[in-house]
């Protein structure tokens, strides 16, 4: 990447969890058993792919009981010119962002033990993911947000949200490269109901939006995760600078 990595294996420890980086084969297949609980549930299959073995991988464990409650993994990208070394370029054209100057770092398979209620868990997620962007001059956050469900009638108010409010700038914005989609445009007419589309739009996207994130015009079905998902985009110079103190604040809770 050009910057020092943050060789820590704990990230944040609270009274009740703790933040880390999976350390042995251990800690991955108990990250994947986390992760085939929400992406292969139908299917039963493992979850793994050649990624696994290039990224750092995030775990927040209940201090307590040691059980994951949540996970996701990172890949880091010296600037855009590698962008097509990413999970994401399988499935979007992103030869816009192939300009992109600074360091990047790709999140995916983001995943919350769905029986966790506690929003901390999610915000400590976020806080390690600002103490590694700090630590390591990140400029770009990126990576495939997932609705679960490969109907896009359920999240049609989402994606009209998204479509009248947050698409990607035009000098980043993904093109379309996955056979089977589904373009925001045609929700343009849509009547929006705001309380559903919040509702139906999953965590990790909601927080991407907060701190000033876009999306893809088109959300790619994938029926090998049985998901709709749209990538999404963080400048982190952009993040409001409220958003940002909160965070730090956590990171060093």
């Amino acid at each position: 990447m050009g910057q020092k990595a943050l060789n820590e294996a704990v990230l944040i420890e609270t009274g009740r969890y703790r933040v880390r980086l999976a350390e042995t084969r251990s800690d991955l297949a108990r990250a994947r058993a986390l992760r085939e609980r929400l992406f292969r549930a139908r299917s039963g299959a493992a979850d793994g792919d050649g990624f696994d073995g290039l990224c750092r991988h995030v775990l927040v464990e209940a201090r307590a009981t040691g059980e994951i409650v949540c996970t996701y993994r990172l890949l880091d990208l010296s600037d855009g010119s590698r962008i097509n070394e990413s999970y994401s370029a399988q499935y979007y054209e992103l030869g816009a962002l192939g300009g992109f100057a600074g360091p990047m770092a790709e999140m995916g398979r983001f995943c919350i033990a769905p029986e966790v209620g506690d929003g901390d868990v999610l915000r400590l997620a976020w806080a390690a993911m600002t103490r590694i962007v700090e630590a390591e001059g990140i400029e770009m956050l990126f990576g495939c947000s997932s609705f679960q469900g490969t109907d896009e009638a359920q999240f049609l108010d989402a994606f009209a949200l998204l479509n009248a409010r947050h698409i990607a700038p035009r000098k980043w914005l993904p093109r379309v490269k996955a056979p089977d989609v589904f373009r925001f445009a045609p929700v343009l007419r849509r009547k929006l109901d705001l309380k559903k589309a919040r509702r139906t739009m999953p965590p990790l996207l909601r927080t991407y939006l907060l701190m000033g994130g876009w999306v893809s015009d088109h959300a790619v079905r994938d029926r090998d995760l049985g998901t709709l998902h749209v990538f999404t985009g963080l400048e982190v110079g952009r993040v409001p600078a409220n958003r940002r103190r909160a965070l730090s604040g956590l990171a060093g809770a």
